[in-house]
């Protein structure tokens, strides 16, 4: 455990029961707009071109497989830069233009033998509330929607797009290890390749 980083949350100093969720989570699910985009639309004439992503949540979602968490990414949106970010991070769990999240979410859960309380969502609109309720760890980025934030268990210090996928993988791992056990394997040549 990596007391030192976790100790930059109070809320985790009082909570030990949350600190014992997140060493049991084997599954964790992003939203993309306003998660791990900041939620602005780029549209062109032929429609949504632009997608800006911080490459450090792309290291986290690479990372968290490598200790043994699925990651998944369930989003109401679709469109060619989505797809081509997801394919780049190798998520085979993908669920574009999806409207009903509940049904995505225990569809992958079924699938990969994971219970409710194993997984996290992360999540920032009220859409997301289909799903956050019922994991066994929910966040969200520092700037949700008040209503989210009510049912977070989690509210990070990063606003969408800003790294949120990272330091939900830092608090994550923190929970398991130092994090400079954790970023060994990002520290290897052929971490970067797929």
């Amino acid at each position: 455990m990596d007391e030192n980083f976790l100790a930059g949350y109070p809320s985790l100093q009082d909570a030990k029961s949350l600190v014992s969720m997140l060493q049991g989570l084997k599954l964790v699910v992003f939203d993309v707009d306003g998660v791990l985009t900041d939620g602005g639309l780029w549209y062109a004439d032929a429609g949504e071109q632009v997608k800006r992503f911080n490459v450090k949540d792309g290291v986290a979602m690479k990372l968290l497989p490598k200790w043994g968490i699925y990651v998944a990414v369930i989003t109401a949106k679709d469109s060619a830069p989505l797809r081509k970010r997801m394919s780049d991070l190798g998520v085979t769990h993908f669920y574009p233009g999806c409207h009903n999240k509940a049904e995505a979410f225990d569809e992958i859960a079924s699938a990969l033998g994971v219970l409710p309380e194993q997984a996290a969502y992360v999540g920032d609109d009220v859409i997301d509330l289909q799903v956050m309720p019922n994991v066994g760890v929910a966040f969200c980025p520092a700037d949700a929607h008040v209503l989210v934030q009510r049912y977070s268990h989690f509210v990070l210090t990063k606003a969408a797009g800003q790294g949120v996928a990272r330091e939900v993988a830092d608090v994550i791992l923190a929970t398991r290890m130092s994090l400079e056990s954790a970023y060994e394997w990002a520290q290897q040549p052929e971490f970067e390749k797929k």
